[in-house]
């Protein structure tokens, strides 16, 4: 589990392509303090389990389906990544409850600057742009950020564009400094909107209904 605030802008060193799966070589600093081999980190909003440390960086493996459905496969050498360590359970809740899954690919369809903040228009499928709400939470490329507003789609095609608002600090300690139109990101909705779609899809009993019938 992960909270959304980034901890360090690493990257990427090399990564090796071995049929339909891969391994990532990732350098960086801040994240390897206290992490052990199968201690997992996000990469850019994608939870990875560390299987080796280098020099100055870490490894990860990253499957068929990790490659499938993240950016990570559109990763090269020289590439910036936001990267966080896994949560303690004693350290405050900065951002939102995280589990670096990646519930689709978005795609920055505008890039608006004005003193002080950079707006970013992001397109997300439709089946993660359902859950996005006006001042909720979302993951962006592994970073905690508040939706502004939602547009839904139309005409061809049924992506939902949203809007976010990034101040100076954050664009100078994650990727999103460089991030520009048809840029691919890593999308996580709250995981809680989508508990509560499906257990009211199914109407599931509660302790609640019991005592009533009782």
């Amino acid at each position: 589990m992960f909270t959304g605030i980034v901890e360090e802008v690493g990257r990427v060193e090399r990564i090796e392509h071995h049929g339909t799966h891969a391994r990532l070589h990732v350098a960086c600093a801040t994240v390897l303090g206290g992490v052990e081999i199968g201690d997992s980190i996000a990469v850019s909003g994608c939870c990875v389990t560390v299987t080796d440390f280098t020099d100055g960086g870490f490894a990860a493996d990253l499957m068929a389906e990790t490659l499938a459905a993240t950016s990570a496969g559109d990763l090269e050498a020289g590439a910036a990544v936001n990267l966080e360590r896994a949560m303690r359970a004693d350290a405050r809740l900065g951002g939102h409850l995280v589990q670096g899954h990646v519930d689709g690919v978005g795609r920055v369809v505008a890039r608006e600057q004005e003193p002080g903040t950079v707006w970013l228009s992001v397109a997300a499928p439709a089946d993660a742009g359902r859950y996005l709400v006006p001042k909720g939470s979302v993951t962006v490329d592994g970073a905690s950020l508040t939706v502004v507003d939602v547009t839904p789609g139309s005409g061809e095609t049924d992506e939902v564009v949203f809007r976010i608002a990034l101040i100076p600090h954050t664009l100078e300690v994650t990727t999103f400094g460089d991030r520009g139109v048809g840029d691919r990101v890593n999308l996580e909705v709250d995981v809680i909107a989508k508990y509560v779609e499906r257990l009211l899809a199914a109407g599931t009993a509660t302790p609640y209904d019991a005592l009533e019938e009782s």
